[in-house]
C-alpha cells in the first residue's frame, strides 16, 4: 500500500499545542492536542515550559515515523508571537521563555522613550502600539540593561516559530511574520530594521531574515523531508483566505482576541489608531496588513458567566443562543445605551460590565445586550481598518463565527458589505502548511478549504 504523503504543522497556543498531519489535500489524517504545565521565570512570574515544548518536537517526530503509512515531506510551524528564545553559540536557552505579560519596567521604558522619541511617533514608526512585553524588541532592551552579562553571551534572539525550526534544521533565521507584528523592531516606512535596533547593537543579535515561504535541509541524518521557518499565528491564520480569494476582504479572526485583518490597507497608522490598539502585521509575503484588537473573547467569557450566574443558569446553554430579532430591536429602543468610549484608548473597556443585570427581564435579554455592545465595540474597531481602501466582504472566523447573535448584529452593523461566517478546520496549521505547498505537495492548490455562511444585513436573516 503506498504510503501518504504528509505536512507535519505544529501549532503552538498559549494554552494548547497542537500537532497535525495534513495530507495533500489538506485534510487532517491525525492530530493531538497537549498542554504543559507553566513554569516560572527568575522573579517568579509564569512562563512558558521550554524544555516540555523542545522535547515534544522529537517526540512528536519519533510518533510519526512510527505510522508506516505516512511519508512525511515537510514539517512547519506556527506559534504565539512577542516571545523570544535567547540562544548561545551552541543553541542552548540562555533565559527562560519570558511570558510577553510579564510587567515592563517602568524605568527602562522611560529611558528608552526618552532616548528614541516620542512614544506616539515611535509608535507611528514601527506601528506597534506601547506594549511593554507585548512588544518583543523590548524584551531585549531589557535584558541588555538588566541582565547584561546573559545579553554578551546571545548569539541570536529567535522568536519561538524559529527556534522551533532551528530545532530540527539547525539553521537560525528570523521571518518577517514574527518580525513585523507589535515588535517596536520594524520601520514600516523604510521596509528595515528601525535605527535604534542599530544603535542599540542589537542588530547582530537578530538572525539572519528568510522568507516565509522557504524551507530548510532536516539536521537529522537519514531524512529527507523539508523544515519551514515557522510564522505567527495570526499571519499563518490569513494564509487560507489570501490563496482562496482575489477581491478585497477584511478577516475578524476570533478567539480570546477579536483581531480584524486587511491585508488591502496599506495606509500609514494614525496617532489615533494607535491609541486604540491598531498595529500592522508583516504578511508571509511580506507586505503590511493593517489590523485593529479587541480582546473581547476575554471579555465575553467573563460576562457570560456573570448573567449564567445572576440567572441561575448553566453557562453551557449560551453555546447555542439563537438571533432574536424582536428582543434586539427592543433593546434599540430603550434609551439606556452606554457606548463604548473610543477616545483615548478606552475602545477596550467593555459597556456591558458597567450594565445592572436587574434591568433586564431575563437572560435572553441580557445576552442579547452583551453581543450589541460586543458588536458596537467590533464595528468601532473593525472601522479603523475599513477606513482608506474598498472592500466587499468581512470573514468572520473562530468561535463568533458560530454565534447567531453576533453574526447577524454584525451583518446589521455593515449593511453595505457581505458578512460571512467563515468555516475551516484549524485555519492557522492549514496556513502554515500552504507557506511552504511547493515545497512539499505535488497537486495545485485547492480551493475549497472554506466554507461559506452568508448573512444578511438587510434582510435580517441567513440566505
Amino acid at each position: 500500500m503506498a504510503q501518504i504523503p504528509v505536512i507535519a504543522v505544529f501549532d503552538v497556543g498559549k494554552t494548547n499545542k497542537k500537532l497535525f498531519l495534513f495530507d495533500e489535500n489538506y485534510k487532517i489524517v491525525f492530530e493531538r492536542t497537549a498542554r504543559f504545565t507553566e513554569t516560572h521565570d527568575e522573579d517568579g512570574d509564569p512562563c512558558e515550559n521550554l524544555d516540555s515544548l523542545r522535547l515534544s518536537v522529537f517526540d512528536s517526530l519519533r510518533e510519526i515515523f512510527k505510522h508506516k503509512e505516512f511519508d512525511l515531506k515537510a514539517v512547519n510551524f506556527s506559534t504565539y508571537g512577542a516571545s523570544f528564545v535567547y540562544v548561545d553559540e551552541d543553541g542552548t536557552p540562555l533565559t527562560p521563555l519570558y511570558n510577553y505579560l510579564k510587567p515592563y519596567p517602568p524605568e527602562l521604558s522611560r529611558q528608552f522613550y526618552q532616548t528614541y522619541g516620542d512614544e506616539a511617533r515611535f509608535a507611528r514608526e514601527t506601528a506597534s502600539p506601547v506594549l511593554g512585553n507585548l512588544n518583543s524588541g523590548l524584551q531585549l532592551y531589557r535584558l541588555k540593561y538588566q541582565q547584561p552579562e546573559v545579553f554578551k553571551k546571545i548569539k541570536y534572539a529567535l522568536h519561538l516559530p524559529q527556534y522551533m525550526s532551528y530545532l530540527l534544521s539547525g539553521q537560525m533565521v528570523s521571518d518577517l511574520t514574527s518580525i513585523g507584528c507589535h515588535t517596536a523592531l520594524w520601520n514600516f516606512a523604510d521596509n528595515d530594521y528601525h535605527q535604534w535596533v542599530k544603535d542599540e547593537a542589537i542588530l547582530p543579535k537578530m538572525a539572519p531574515l528568510k522568507p516565509a515561504d522557504s524551507v530548510l535541509p532536516s539536521v537529522f541524518p537519514g531524512t529527507t523531508f523539508c523544515v519551514g521557518v515557522g510564522l505567527h499565528d495570526s499571519s499563518a491564520a490569513l494564509i487560507p483566505y489570501l490563496v482562496s480569494f482575489n477581491m478585497p476582504f477584511i478577516l475578524i479572526s476570533t478567539g480570546t482576541w477579536s483581531i480584524s485583518l486587511n491585508p488591502f490597507n496599506q495606509t500609514p497608522l494614525t496617532a489615533d489608531e494607535l491609541k486604540n490598539d491598531c498595529l500592522n502585521y508583516l504578511q508571509y509575503k511580506g507586505s503590511p496588513v493593517k489590523a485593529s484588537r479587541l480582546f473581547t473573547g476575554y471579555e465575553y467569557e467573563q460576562q457570560v458567566k456573570r448573567i449564567a450566574d445572576h440567572f441561575n443558569r448553566d453557562v453551557i446553554v449560551y453555546r447555542t443562543i439563537n438571533y432574536d430579532p424582536a428582543v434586539a430591536a427592543r433593546l434599540n429602543l430603550r434609551n439606556h445605551a452606554i457606548t463604548s468610549n473610543k477616545a483615548d484608548g478606552e475602545l477596550q473597556k467593555s459597556a456591558f460590565e458597567q450594565r445592572d443585570l436587574n434591568d433586564f427581564a431575563d437572560d435572553i435579554e441580557a445576552y442579547h445586550q452583551l453581543m450589541i455592545d460586543i458588536v458596537n465595540q467590533q464595528t468601532i474597531s473593525t472601522n479603523y481598518v475599513l477606513q482608506g481602501c474598498k472592500v466587499q466582504r468581512i470573514f468572520v472566523d473562530g468561535g463568533f463565527s458560530k454565534n447567531s447573535v453576533f453574526m447577524h448584529l454584525l451583518a446589521l452593523a455593515f449593511p453595505q458589505l457581505e458578512v460571512y461566517a467563515a468555516s475551516m478546520a484549524q485555519a492557522t496549521a492549514v496556513g502554515t502548511a500552504l507557506a511552504i505547498h511547493s515545497c512539499w505537495n505535488s497537486k495545485t492548490l485547492p480551493h475549497d478549504l472554506i466554507e461559506l455562511k452568508y448573512y444578511s444585513g438587510v434582510q435580517n436573516e441567513v440566505i
